[in-house]
């Protein structure tokens, strides 16, 4: 069974949503999540392996269609994103300013690997999920 660190996931989603115009940079982003974990006084990962990990979830999350290139009328620079509709479902689900959070992450936590595509799809479409 994959986890995943759906904070970090949220944070990268949420500057891919609002990277109109900048090159999006996963590794100060993992510094961004970091610093914020260590202000609201929870462990933070080691991080070197956050960073790598946060370079990982962007070609993971393009690889499998939930981000995509950001087209240049769009403020697309060759190195930014936007979210597909896939990514957008999967921020709404895992948004932590959404109450009640938790169960969708619970519940896509429960998957064998939650990002899989096919399998995302069928989670997502749940009316109970929500």
């Amino acid at each position: 069974m994959i986890t995943y660190d759906w904070d970090l996931i949220e944070r990268l989603l949420h500057e891919v949503q609002n990277g109109a115009g900048h090159s999006f940079t996963p590794r100060p982003y993992a510094e961004q999540h970091a610093a914020a974990l260590a202000a609201k006084g929870e462990p933070v990962p080691e991080l070197d392996h956050l960073k790598t990990r946060a370079c990982e979830y962007e070609k993971l999350l393009f690889d499998r269609s939930f981000i995509e290139s950001r087209p240049e009328d769009q403020g697309g620079n060759g190195e930014n994103f936007v979210l597909t509709e896939r990514g957008a479902r999967l921020l709404s689900l895992i948004d932590s300013s959404i109450p009640g959070n938790d169960h969708p992450r619970q519940v896509l936590d429960e998957q064998e690997d939650a990002l899989e595509p096919t399998l995302f799809d069928q989670v997502a479409s749940r009316p109970q999920i929500a």
